[in-house]
């Protein structure tokens, strides 16, 4: 038995890192239900408290005794389901393994439910005498505490309160960049104000127009009904929306720099000799003119957030034909790429974290092309900062 628990805090090691994983994990949970308010409270910089609060649809009161075990999910009905799973992931395999590591506690409640419901996990189960009627409202509050209670080399291993919370903020930050449409904060324990507050964007349904940004050659050309409710109006309003939430979180100098790009693949279009597949991306660019130390990249697949090392590699190399290689200027990106289910592996790493998918070189050859062009013509708008020469500055010079 000792064994076997040994096995499974190790497994849990992996699918764990810190903090900032377990709060990723969570954070996709609260997605899946539907939730459209998330709130993080941290402590130690969520090693000692990583507590997630959402508006989502709740936990059945008869699967909480099953949600923390391993293999569990209400999100399954069929084996085939598995080939077309579009939410993040089964419950019961992050929450199994933050008991393993953790004190895990669960509060939820379902709208129309007479009260709340609490109980407290360990090792992959609920223990025993702790589930309990409260009072709540609809949602799901998860307590995660003393995380590496038990796994003294991970725990120590863990940065500080203040780099880990770093880590905690740069995942809220993507998310919050991501899903405008869902209002984020974090804060840490003992303040009022929070770190991050990002307030809903609402999807207003009029002045849903706009430009549509630069287009792929070989795309769709989809046509412009007037009626606001067609694909392409709900994209415009998307990414305006995506605009106002960077603004939130980055600042209104970063989101005034950056430009739509809207790729569509059309198979027709492409030669037979070439792979056939479907690929639909919104990226949010920046243009010449943006100034930043560092590059930021914000890749989302079929709405998770993840790492494509070839992904990056190309933008970065689009971004050469603009800026020189002695500059110091690094472009900002936020990518949302929505492919077929069936076509892409989220199972490669234990945390989800990358992903493979099929036509992985074509789909990053189509980005760094279209990204080429639509940096080439924006290069057109570049602007640059002149000193005005004082009185009698040239003089001095002319000496």
């Amino acid at each position: 038995d000792d064994d076997d628990e040994n096995e499974n805090i190790l497994n849990n090691e992996k699918v764990i890192h810190g903090p900032h994983s377990a709060l990723k994990e969570l954070i996709e949970n609260s997605l899946d239900a539907s939730a459209t308010q998330i709130s993080i409270l941290c402590k130690d910089g969520g090693k000692k408290l990583l507590q997630i609060t959402d508006n989502g649809i709740g936990i059945r009161e008869e699967d909480l005794e099953i949600v923390c075990e391993r293999h569990t999910t209400s999100k399954l009905e069929n084996f085939e389901d598995l080939e077309a799973m579009e939410t993040f992931g089964f419950r019961g395999e992050a929450l199994a393994s933050m008991t393993y590591v953790a004190d895990v506690a669960i509060t939820t409640a379902r709208s129309g439910e007479k009260c709340a419901w609490k109980a407290s996990y360990r090792d992959g189960k609920m223990r025993e005498g702790t589930k309990e009627m409260c009072a709540g409202v609809t949602g799901t509050t998860i307590a995660v505490e003393n995380l590496f209670y038990n796994v003294k080399t991970r725990r120590n291993a863990l940065k500080s309160g203040a780099e880990e919370y770093a880590k905690i903020l740069d995942v809220v930050t993507r998310y919050a960049s991501s899903r405008p449409d869902v209002a984020f904060s974090c804060r840490k324990v003992g303040e009022t104000r929070a770190t991050v507050n990002a307030p809903l964007v609402v999807l207003s349904s009029s002045g849903g127009g706009g430009s549509e940004g630069d287009r792929e050659d070989g795309e769709e050309n989809e046509p412009s009904p007037s009626s606001s409710s067609s694909p392409s109006r709900k994209n415009d309003r998307l990414q305006k929306c995506r605009l106002e939430r960077i603004g939130q979180i980055y600042g209104p100098t970063v989101s005034k720099e950056l430009l739509p790009l809207r790729l569509k693949t059309n198979n027709d279009k492409l030669e037979k000799k070439m792979a056939q597949f479907h690929m639909e991306c919104d990226i949010l660019y920046s243009n010449a003119n943006y100034k930043a130390k560092k590059t930021t990249f914000i890749l989302f697949i079929n709405g998770r957030l993840v790492e494509c090392s070839a992904l990056k590699r190309a933008i970065e190399i689009a971004y050469q034909s603009v800026l020189p290689s002695s500059s110091r200027e690094k472009p900002f990106v936020f990518l949302s790429m929505k492919l077929p289910f069936k076509d892409v592996d989220v199972n490669v790493h234990p945390t989800k974290r990358e992903v493979h998918f099929m036509h992985q070189e074509e789909i990053v050859e189509r980005v760094q092309t279209a990204l080429e062009k639509a940096l080439v013509k924006s290069n057109a708008a570049r602007t640059f900062t002149v000193q005005t020469l004082l009185p009698g500055a040239q003089e001095k010079i002319n000496s």
